[in-house]
């Protein structure tokens, strides 16, 4: 037990300190072109499905190791995290709750979504906002999204629901909708569906974001590697691949 603890501890201190620079990591590891090592890194995302920058931040991870190479050496393990947990489950109007959350003007919220809109673009995103989005309560796509583990499904899942919110116009609250969402990845969609009312498996997930809580993660994304090294927010790409670079290599 004790020895447990004294882990949590040095995690929860790794994921206050090692915020490292984007820019410092990359100066260190410009060099480093050559990937030595087979073994793999494991990267811990905790995330929202309906986070512009959770999106962002995946797709320009996902290109850093596009680039490298190391689809082989990288697994990925999604954790929740609820950007509002008490939202109703129908949702509400996007622009109604981003205005009233953060004070903004139907101006400055245009600007906003133009500027989103463009990074996503630049990262290969599309975020197609409209006047009726909604906002919608994120809980159940995370327990599919624990569902998915267990078939080695989560990323392909994790995409498609943001695709789907974002892209796509899709009220990702919906049970029809997620449904049909688990069946284009090859889910089983009715058992998929059981887990939303399933006792253990709301009990898991809860469990699951209260840890990372806990840990300190209280901005999303937030991308763990090899339970030591943090990265908040949608960081560059080649940001992304000196890290990956650097560690690697450390594994020969």
């Amino acid at each position: 037990m004790l020895r447990k603890i004294n882990k949590r501890l040095i995690l929860i201190m790794i994921l206050k300190i090692s915020f490292i620079s984007a820019n410092a990591l990359a100066a260190q590891t410009e060099n480093v072109v050559e990937i030595k090592s087979e073994d793999k890194i494991r990267i811990d995302i905790v995330s929202d499905v309906v986070c512009p920058w959770c999106a962002v931040g995946y797709k320009r991870l996902s290109q850093a190791i596009d680039e490298l190479e190391v689809q082989d050496k990288v697994d990925i393990h999604w954790h929740p995290f609820q950007l509002n947990p008490d939202m109703p489950q129908e949702g509400i109007n996007a622009d109604q709750y981003l205005m009233n959350k953060y004070r903004l003007s139907p101006e400055k919220l245009k600007q906003t979504r133009k500027s989103v809109a463009k990074t996503g673009k630049d990262s290969g995103f599309t975020f197609n906002y409209y006047d009726e989005m909604k906002k919608p309560n994120t809980f159940h796509a995370h327990v599919l999204l624990d569902y998915a583990k267990a078939f080695n499904k989560q990323t392909e899942l994790k995409v498609r629901l943001q695709e789907s919110y974002f892209s796509e116009k899709k009220n990702i609250g919906n049970r029809e909708v997620l449904s049909s969402i688990l069946k284009e990845v090859g889910l089983d969609a009715e058992e998929g569906i059981a887990r939303l009312d399933d006792a253990e498996a709301i009990k898991r997930v809860k469990n699951d974001e209260k840890y990372w809580k806990d840990l300190g993660v209280h901005s999303i994304p937030t991308m763990v590697f090899d339970k030591r090294v943090a990265r908040r927010g949608a960081n560059p790409v080649e940001a992304y691949k000196a890290l990956l670079v650097a560690l690697l290599n450390e594994k020969k």
